[in-house]
């Protein structure tokens, strides 16, 4: 009957000992989740203020070039 009650705490030992590797597991997992996350936030937020820098280099180049024309439909009438 001992060695029964023994091989139980043993099994309920090893139980609990796997359960913390599991925990532990995840936890690391919720870490490297969580960084690889943040990584990619942060490429998409400097790859969002690159293009935007572009884009609004573009705009004001397109608004500051203004060439003065007469429209092809402009009749001059007398």
């Amino acid at each position: 009957m001992a060695s029964q009650s023994q091989g139980i705490q043993q099994l309920l030992q090893a139980e609990k000992r796997a359960a913390e590797k599991v925990a532990d597991a995840r936890k690391r997992k919720a870490r490297r989740l969580k960084q690889a996350t943040r990584r990619q936030v942060q490429g998409m937020q400097s790859s969002q203020q690159r293009n935007r820098e572009r884009v609004l280099a573009q705009l004001l180049g397109m608004v500051c070039d203004v060439r003065p024309q007469v429209h092809p439909n402009y009749r001059i009438t007398a």
